[in-house]
Parts: C-alpha cells; sequence; structure tokens
C-alpha cells in the first residue's frame, strides 16, 4: 500500500467491503457513448495476493481518440510501469467528470471479495474461471447501459485463442481482441489497468483503516502478496487460533492454510456423521455449482456464476 494516497475513487463500496461482499461498480456514461463507435478493454489487478479483493476493470470511449488521448497525450500503459503518484493523478482525472478523460470516456469495475473468492474455490472453482465470468459480466453491463461497443480488447489469462474464440460468440457484434500484455498494446486496456489497480490499492487501505481504527501505529500488511515480508508478517500477528483472520483474507491460499496448519492455531476435527461420506465442501456455498466443460472450461474450471459479482 501507498500510504502517501490521499485519493478514494467511487469504486470503493465501503459498507460492501467491509461486510465481505463483492461488488460492481460502474461511473456516469457520457451520452456519446450511445452512439459513438467505442473501444472497450478489460484487465485485472490482484490475482495473487492473499489479502483483499482481485478487481477487474473495463475501460470504454470513441475508437477514434483511443490511442491519440489515452496514450499519446496522457501516456497511458501497464499499470505496473507507472508510480503510485501517476496512476492515482490519472485515476483521479478519469473520475473527474468535468476533466476532458471524465467528458469522452467512461469505465466500470468488478471488485471479487477475498471471502467469495476462497468460498468458490473450495467448491472448485478455479480462479481463471472467476476471472472469466467477471470479464463477461463487464462487458454485459457495459452493453446494457446502451454503449456502441464495436472492439473489445483483452489481456489474457491463459491460452489466448479459446479464451477469445468464446467472447467472440458472446459478443458477435464486436471485434474481439484477448492477447498476452494487452496492458502494454492496447490503451484502452491500459486504461483498465489503472482503474483495476487504483481501485484495489484503495480498497486494501479502507480494509487495513476500518480494521486499525484505533490503533494508529499497527503493523502494516504492506501489499497483501505472499512474497510481501510485511504481509506473512502481519498474518502471523493477528492470526487468531480459532477464527483466522476476517474477510479480508483468502483462506484457501497456501500462505493462509499453511498459518492455520501451524503450531498457532487451534487444532479442528470435522467428523461427519455416521452413513455421511459428503465431503465437508459441500456444504459451503451453493452457487458455486459445477457445470458441463469445454475446451475453454478445461483450462478456466467451473463458472462462478453472477451471483458474487
Amino acid at each position: 500500500m501507498d500510504s502517501s494516497s490521499t485519493f478514494v475513487p467511487p469504486s470503493v463500496h465501503a459498507s460492501a467491503l467491509l461486510s465481505g461482499e463483492s461488488y460492481t461498480h460502474v461511473s456516469p456514461i457520457p451520452a456519446h457513448l450511445h452512439s459513438t463507435p467505442c473501444t472497450l478493454g478489460i484487465d485485472e489487478a490482484g490475482r495473487g495476493p492473499v489479502l483483499g479483493p482481485m478487481v477487474y476493470a473495463a475501460y470504454f470511449l470513441p475508437c477514434t481518440q483511443s490511442e491519440s488521448l489515452l496514450r499519446e497525450k496522457y501516456k497511458f500503459d501497464d499499470s505496473k510501469a507507472l508510480s503510485s503518484g501517476v496512476r492515482t493523478d490519472l485515476m483521479r482525472q478519469v473520475c473527474d467528470t468535468d476533466s476532458e478523460l471524465g467528458k469522452v470516456s467512461a469505465w466500470a469495475v468488478a471488485v471479487l471479495s477475498a471471502r467469495d473468492i476462497s468460498a468458490c474455490m473450495m467448491k472448485g472453482t478455479s480462479l481463471n474461471a472467476m476471472a472469466y465470468d467477471a470479464t463477461v459480466d463487464l462487458i454485459r453491463k457495459v452493453y446494457e447501459a446502451g454503449v456502441n461497443v464495436r472492439e473489445i480488447y483483452v489481456d489474457a489469462v491463459g491460452p489466448p485463442v479459446p479464451y477469445q474464440s468464446k467472447l467472440q460468440h458472446l459478443f458477435p457484434t464486436s471485434r474481439v481482441v484477448v492477447a498476452n500484455k494487452a496492458d502494454s498494446l492496447y490503451p484502452s486496456v491500459s486504461a483498465a489497468s489503472v482503474c483495476a489497480k487504483v481501485t484495489r490499492d484503495a480498497v486494501l487501505e479502507h480494509l487495513f483503516a476500518s480494521r486499525n481504527a484505533q490503533d494508529e501505529d499497527a503493523e502494516t500488511w504492506g501489499s497483501g502478496y505472499p512474497s510481501d515480508a510485511r504481509c506473512v508478517s502481519w498474518l502471523k500477528t493477528n492470526l487468531h487460533p480459532v477464527f483466522g483472520w476476517g474477510s479480508e483474507c483468502r483462506f484457501s491460499w497456501a500462505t493462509a492454510k499453511d498459518l492455520l496448519d501451524g503450531e498457532a492455531a487451534v487444532k479442528v476435527d470435522w467428523p461427519l456423521p455416521q452413513g455421511d461420506s459428503r465431503p465437508l465442501t459441500d456444504f459451503f456455498v451453493a452457487g458455486c455449482d459445477k457445470r458441463g466443460s469445454d475446451e475453454l472450461a478445461s483450462w478456466f474450471g467451473t463458472s462462478v456464476g453472477q451471483e458474487v459479482l
């Protein structure tokens, strides 16, 4: 987390975050996007962290302005190639409906909570399947808002070819391109990358501040990634012996599992009633049901459905 950032984008929904819910936020949409042919980019932030949500973002604007406005004038790029300050400044302008960016473009995010990610993974739903569903749901919401989408660019998750084929089938009126490193190739995906990253960082800051409201000197949890020593230290220090952590934690991650299996946590035995051989995971989250498979499903796993978004 970057404590120097004080801008909180409207995509931070406090009540949903504190209750561990997933949600979708759609920005105000300029009227001209309903008639002008538009390009739409999709990217994500937060696939790998043990703390906080995974955020998918869509960014859309007129096709004729994507390169000149986003790439040439505002220098959008893969969010990882931009400093925190630059990302925040760009996001601030994107959210300002009186700014040039705010007048010509719009955006949306799907925030998949750590709690819902863990619950669905317990049912065998892969992270790739959740990502695919989030992508489809965001695109559909933009269509339903009446935006004249003609081009769709998506940063690849897994093999690009079957992913692109599936999306092209779902959205036949638009040209669909799924590519590796799309966030550095297509300006609309770069802008989506910034929206996703700034939203996730702000969400993580809000969750940390809410949890430690009475302790200004509380140990930071850093970026939330297992590779961040601050994150691992926080998990160890704040491990409840019975309940583990709050809804900000992905309990299905190996980092969390290993700590819960360690000496600091209480060992819990879950005996099944005699004659009931169902696995324990059958009792969790009915919404994550199994469905039929195809070439794409063999990579992405089971679809998570709309209810977690």
